[in-house]
């Protein structure tokens, strides 16, 4: 009886060892992502279907190294402090593999600082300051979207062709809209040196007073503005410079503007003949935009926004990364994602080695009031990858010394 007992007892002990590497064949590889849901709606619900797109198409293949993606998102209140105290928990308590995210520059800057405290791997989305990859970057962060300074070099050489000498600025008064518009005045003035900055408005982050700002750039009489502003500022600066003509005569420059979730709220209201950054998806016709947009439309019922080529490709690119490294471990994917080329719906982009800075490019064209609809047009796809969008390597190297 007892030689019995003994022997089961073996043969259990044996069975549990070999089903060991069964069971970690069918875990799941958990991507801890972190966003502002309930502060930027317009932006990250199509991110987040986006997202939903690309996992359900991992997935179906096979997942990643015989394992599926699952998500775990969290929101971080568009606050800094909660965005740190959600990827602790992310990290100790759910156990994810990989950290991914953030949309505001304040928020994924914090969780950029996470990562290099924990040594954890963060692929940050959307944020846009050049601290993410530049001033501020760490080994263990990489970045999806092009930047600041990548978004001003790319508006710029338009903006140098008008030849206006006197420019007003307004922009949100946090990380993002200094980052832009610090970018926008060197690039300009090295492009054209006799450039005038004649008023500046800095406005809190989604609490514009519209009047006030649209009255004191009318009364520094520029020749042309660059706006920063975005989703709600944005309609309420739009709404406001209409009904008091600011910018009758007058060239605007616009970051964002052209993404469809800032220009679809604006309807009859959009602006004609801005110079803008956007995403005119109803004109793609490169194939791998043309499927992604096809498998969003059959999926969601819906037109793909920025944000769902984002939450799209971010997703995508974290596969990737994890498929190279055979793993999760973060050293294997720092050292993956060096160089990484990801297929998206803009083409293939690579994770430059030397900034962890993805080459993924933006669309530059006019906004046209089009039967009550704001579009795009005259637009073209500037490649992330041309030299002339990046600062001089050496800049580069300065600004990452400490990495």
């Amino acid at each position: 009886m007892t030689m019995r007992f003994a022997f089961r007892a073996v043969s259990l002990a044996a069975l549990a060892v070999a089903l060991i590497p069964l069971a970690r064949a069918q875990g799941v590889i958990k991507i801890g992502e972190i966003n502002s849901y309930k502060a930027q709606p317009a932006f990250l619900e199509p991110y987040k279907k986006g997202m939903e797109l690309a996992v359900d198409e991992i997935n179906a293949a096979g997942g990643v190294n015989g394992k599926k993606i699952e998500l775990v998102t969290r929101d971080d209140n568009a606050n800094p402090g909660d965005a740190v105290r959600v990827a602790e928990e992310l990290v100790s308590r759910e156990k994810v593999d990989i950290l991914a995210g953030t949309f505001l520059s304040n928020t994924g800057l914090a969780v950029t600082d996470f990562a290099k405290q924990k040594k954890f791997f963060f692929l940050a989305g959307e944020p846009l300051t050049d601290k993410i990859t530049w001033q501020g970057g760490n080994q263990y962060t990489f970045r999806l979207r092009p930047g600041t300074y990548m978004q001003a070099a790319m508006l710029v050489p338009e903006a140098a062709k008008l030849k206006k000498k006197r420019w007003a600025l307004v922009y949100p008064n946090y990380e993002y809209g200094q980052s832009a518009v610090a970018a926008f005045k060197n690039l300009l003035k090295a492009a054209q040196p006799d450039v005038e900055f004649v008023a500046e408005q800095a406005t809190p982050l989604g609490k514009v007073d519209a009047g006030s700002v649209v009255q004191a750039l009318a009364d520094a009489k520029p020749d042309a503005i660059f706006n920063v502003l975005f989703g709600a500022d944005l309609s309420k600066f739009v709404r406001e410079g209409n009904t008091r003509g600011l910018f009758k005569d007058r060239e605007v420059v616009s970051v964002l503007t052209g993404e469809p979730e800032y220009m679809d709220p604006l309807k009859d209201e959009a602006p004609n003949g801005w110079i803008v950054t956007g995403y005119p998806w109803y004109g793609i016709t490169t194939p791998e935009h043309k499927k992604f947009e096809q498998a969003y439309q059959a999926k969601f019922k819906d037109y793909p926004r920025l944000g769902s080529v984002v939450g799209y490709s971010m997703i995508k690119s974290a596969a990737a990364g994890i498929a190279k490294a055979k793993g999760t471990e973060t050293d294997k994917l720092v050292a993956a994602f060096k160089g990484l080329q990801v297929d998206t719906p803009f083409g293939k982009i690579t994770y430059r080695p030397e900034d962890h800075q993805s080459t993924m490019g933006a669309f530059v064209g006019r906004t046209k009031n089009e039967g009550g609809k704001g579009v795009m047009v005259n637009y073209v796809y500037l490649d992330g990858a041309d030299a002339k969008y990046q600062p001089p390597v050496e800049e580069l190297k300065k600004s990452r010394a400490n990495d």
